[in-house]
């Protein structure tokens, strides 16, 4: 079958695809990304990741265009290398992990992502002053963040550990972020090539789904001053919640 007919995949995934592309455009930037845990409720993981990525390098490229030229080139060069490194590291985990596997992590990974931004959200947090760059700190998160973006293409987490703390300026936290997953994304095209996941199939449905990402953006956009981040959070993270803990218990039961 060229395309995947299952309608509850669909039914998942063009809410995914908008959701992803409106943070995509600035717009609630700490949400996350969703397209990954809720396809893998109805496909294996490994191929929802397949779809997925032609869908962020498209959406990486409007997003460079938003942002272009505000990004940090020392941040970058501290982050970067250890992306690719974080890449690599993951292509070769990839190719021997079990469906069930992937799930788990894909899983965990949203759960971690929901709990740290509740936790950070919390009443009463009292913000801590802006921390100091480190190339040892930023190498390490890059190459987790890589190592994440890989497998699950959930790299935003690990990334904002070592970048949030910086408290740099909103356009440059935003652009820093747009290229480095710009370039983890298109070199990830190699790999998954390699490993069999951008497939006819994989590939001819993201085509289906690709005219929702210049949608999604505009509706990131046109959601700036419209709607609160704290509403369009609530959405994101129930969906996060319940994907997440159906794929960790999923992945645990294909496991044992």
């Amino acid at each position: 079958m060229p395309i995947i007919a299952d309608p509850w995949f669909w039914g998942l995934a063009i809410p995914a695809v908008l959701l992803t592309g409106i943070t995509k455009a600035g717009f609630a930037s700490g949400a996350g990304n969703s397209m990954v845990p809720l396809m893998s409720l109805v496909i294996p993981a490994p191929q929802a990741a397949g779809i997925a990525l032609p869908l962020l390098c498209a959406m990486d490229i409007a997003s460079l265009k938003a942002w272009w030229g505000k990004w940090s080139v020392a941040q970058l060069w501290i982050i970067m290398p250890g992306g690719l490194l974080g890449v690599a590291i993951g292509a070769a985990i990839f190719g021997f992990l079990p469906d069930a596997a992937v799930k788990l992590m894909v899983g965990a990974i949203a759960l971690i992502f929901l709990a740290r931004s509740l936790w950070q959200g919390r009443p009463g947090r009292v913000a801590p002053p802006p921390a100091t760059s480190s190339r040892a700190k930023g190498a390490f998160w890059g190459m987790m963040s890589g190592l994440t973006s890989t497998i699950a293409h959930a790299g935003g987490p690990p990334l904002a550990v070592y970048l949030y703390p910086l408290r740099l300026d909103r356009a440059a936290l935003a652009a820093t972020t747009v290229v480095f997953f710009g370039v983890v994304n298109y070199v990830k095209l190699v790999p998954y090539f390699l490993l069999g996941q951008l497939s006819l199939t994989n590939i001819l449905t993201s085509l289906c789904l690709l005219p929702l990402v210049p949608v999604g953006v505009r509706m990131g956009i046109w959601l700036q001053g419209r709607m609160s981040d704290k509403v369009f959070y609530r959405i994101v993270y129930v969906m996060l919640a319940v994907s997440g803990t159906k794929l960790v218990y999923d992945g645990m039961k294909g496991l044992l």
